[in-house]
């Protein structure tokens, strides 16, 4: 493990794993489209800067100004669409989208690292007592921690078993195969 302090490198000789964070636990998920969600987003951010400095020149340049009041009124809501509602639309979708996990097995708390809306980074601690899986499908949503949604992508947990914890499958009060064998059992005698 090689870090950088101040342009000169130095070399970490300590016995954690790459994978795991002192103050949040061990990472147990990493989501595959981190860098295209932050890229997306920043795509969309630059490109409403620059719509709202451009506006000005585009405005004096088409003479804009002089026409009805309805092609001015079509003008400002297309760019107002364009510069507002695709950066706000673009956040709501990817609000919940889980870039890191962690899950610290003393306390059993996760840390979820999400971005927020000016693209930092958002830590979400919550107990796996407060995960709540949906009781319909939703697009953008595999559980709630607390009341925040969250999306992460199941295939993509390296140790299932850590997937099954979060999701609280591995708790007895969910269906298991043994049961089923009791219930076979029962209906026979």
């Amino acid at each position: 493990q090689v870090a950088s302090f101040q342009g000169v490198a130095v070399r970490s000789l300590g016995t954690s794993s790459p994978h795991d964070h002192p103050e949040h636990g061990r990472l147990v998920y990493k989501g595959n489209l981190a860098k295209a969600v932050l890229g997306v987003k920043f795509f969309s951010y630059s490109t409403s800067i620059f719509n709202l400095f451009m506006m000005p020149y585009i405005m004096l340049k088409s003479g804009i100004g002089v026409e009805s009041l309805l092609v001015q009124a079509a003008f400002y809501g297309l760019i107002g669409i364009f510069t507002f509602v695709t950066p706000v639309t673009l956040h709501i979708l990817t609000k919940g989208y889980v870039i890191r996990l962690y899950y610290k097995d003393e306390a059993d708390t996760y840390t979820a690292i999400t971005y927020n809306a000016i693209l930092a980074e958002k830590v979400t601690v919550f107990h796996q007592k407060d995960v709540k899986i949906p009781d319909i499908t939703k697009m953008f949503t595999t559980f709630y921690a607390k009341t925040k949604s969250m999306l992460v992508n199941p295939t993509l947990f390296p140790n299932p078993q850590d997937y099954n914890h979060l999701m609280g499958y591995d708790k007895s009060s969910f269906f298991k195969f043994e049961d089923l064998e009791e219930v076979k059992e029962a209906d026979e005698r």
